[in-house]
């Protein structure tokens, strides 16, 4: 091996070495409503799951992590742009509907399509998995509201609160604008 190749092997592992060091970071701020970066999912004890792995393991994760995230956000944009069964559809195919990100976008899609039912199962699927999932509490208010049940709605409000630590978030924000009247989504 030449020197120019060692470094540009050394270059690799530490690049991959930082971005595993930056995945396994769980972010302290609040998501945004329609946020397209999804955060890493947690085991049971709410720590990261930690997998004792060589370097080609971990870039092997770290390709299947990128992949996710970009097969995410383009199901994503097909939500936002209306194409619900095609969302769907690309979601399911991700292999990860326990992901509270994942299930929550299944929920919502459901929900702009009317049916109301699967939208439920797929909030509180979200929630299962991560109980304070902040969009999912504003979006299964959301829900609450267009079922007619205004003290549900107002209680997941609260929760929204309790989970941002204020009354700015997106996620509270919109709720309240669908519970007084003054905003619909």
């Amino acid at each position: 091996m030449t020197p120019t190749q060692a470094l540009r092997h050394i270059g690799l592992f530490a690049a991959a070495a930082l971005l595993v060091t930056a995945v396994s970071i769980k972010p302290v701020t609040v998501h945004a409503m329609g946020t397209d970066t999804p955060y890493p999912t947690t085991d049971d004890d709410g720590k990261k799951k930690k997998k004792k792995s060589n370097m080609i393991e971990q870039q092997e994760q770290q390709l299947a992590q990128e992949k996710f995230l970009r097969d995410y956000r383009a199901a994503r944009q097909l939500i936002l742009a209306g194409n619900y069964q095609t969302g769907i559809a690309a979601l399911h195919a991700l292999g990860h509907d326990e992901h509270p990100d994942v299930a929550n976008y299944i929920g919502y899609s459901f929900r702009r399509m009317g049916n109301y039912d699967q939208s439920k199962v797929w909030y509180e699927k979200a929630l299962a998995s991560d109980p304070n999932h902040t969009r999912t509490w504003s979006y299964y208010g959301m829900w609450q509201m267009e079922q007619g049940n205004r003290l549900k709605a107002e209680d997941d409000l609260q929760k929204v609160k309790l989970l941002c630590g204020n009354t700015d978030c997106q996620e509270y924000i919109q709720l309240k604008a669908v519970i007084d009247g003054t905003g619909s989504y």
